[in-house]
């Protein structure tokens, strides 16, 4: 963002505000699901001249490539919503060796928990066990392991496949804000990915607990998964569902999907070896190797 500054009063004088915090301040009054909830019913109009030209426009501003999508023609999807959650090609997103990206997007932050803490961004970090949804037990395997956030931006592919085989052992969704989740929000927005309505998903895999969290955002309408289809928004308390009948999902399917953009934010129990990769965050795509396998070297 450009290096515009503003000011405000403080009882210590004058502060210099630049536009990233003044992007995430203003958030903070705003209706949030209000608002995404109006945004979802435009993104599912069906009236052809509508949704074409909301799709084209969404096209033209963000660089969207068509030619990677299974359906390239823009105006045979049925609404928004079926076009921002298009399938690929079959070979568009290869599935690479270890431990893959569960989506495409940027990689902006990975690296060990520590003591049941994240990094969010530079100069903030947030808890394990509020994004989990406050329960020490369900925290308890990955205090010590490691973790990646992919941030999805408008342009991505958006649906969300797993970075290894897992069998899904419980699913809890957590109310919360929808603050935006780019990178100005989280620079300034204390606690961003345990404030945000989220769907926490655990799996048992054959390297350790694996936990898939998907974080709802401003004009997020709705997050789906393969099992259940819609999950929110629903009501304004924790809810998990435990799963007795086993749901084995393999590398490289998909799990789940956004109506919208959002971000992934990935759990592991044990250490995991990462690839080098910009801190700051760097490009990736859904099935792109990210490093090896917890707990293999």
């Amino acid at each position: 963002m450009s290096a515009f500054r503003f000011v405000r009063l403080s009882n210590t004088g004058v502060v210099i505000v630049d536009r990233q915090e003044l992007f995430a301040r203003i958030q903070y009054p705003l209706p949030h699901h209000a608002i995404s909830r109006l945004i979802g019913l435009g993104a599912d109009c069906r009236i052809p001249w509508v949704k074409d030209l909301f799709i084209r426009r969404f096209i033209h501003t963000y660089g969207v490539d068509m030619t990677q999508a299974l359906e390239p023609d823009p105006t045979a999807y049925a609404c928004f919503n079926d076009f921002f959650t298009r399938a690929l090609k079959p070979d568009a997103r290869p599935i690479g060796e270890g431990l893959v990206s569960p989506a495409d997007g940027v990689l902006s932050r990975y690296g060990r928990i520590e003591h049941g803490t994240l990094i969010q961004a530079k100069g903030q970090t947030y808890s394990l066990g509020a994004l989990l949804g406050g329960d020490v037990s369900r925290a308890a395997p990955f205090r010590q392991g490691s973790f990646a956030t992919v941030y999805l931006s408008p342009k991505d592919y958006h649906r969300v496949h797993m970075p290894m085989t897992g069998t899904l052992r419980e699913m809890t969704y957590v109310p919360g804000r929808l603050f935006s989740v780019n990178q100005a929000t989280a620079n300034h927005v204390p606690g961003l990915f345990a404030r945000n309505e989220r769907l926490a998903c655990i799996f048992d895999t054959e390297h350790g607990p694996l936990a898939m969290v998907l974080v709802g955002a401003m004009i997020v309408a709705a997050i789906e998964t393969t099992w259940a289809d819609q999950v929110t928004p629903l009501s304004g308390r924790v809810q998990t569902t435990r799963f007795d009948e086993p749901i084995v999902i393999e590398k490289g399917q998909e799990m789940g999907r956004f109506k919208l953009g959002s971000t992934v934010v990935m759990c592991m129990g044990r250490e995991t070896a990462f690839g080098d990769f910009d801190p700051k965050g760097s490009p990736i795509s859904m099935g792109q190797t990210m490093g090896a396998l917890p707990g293999m070297a």
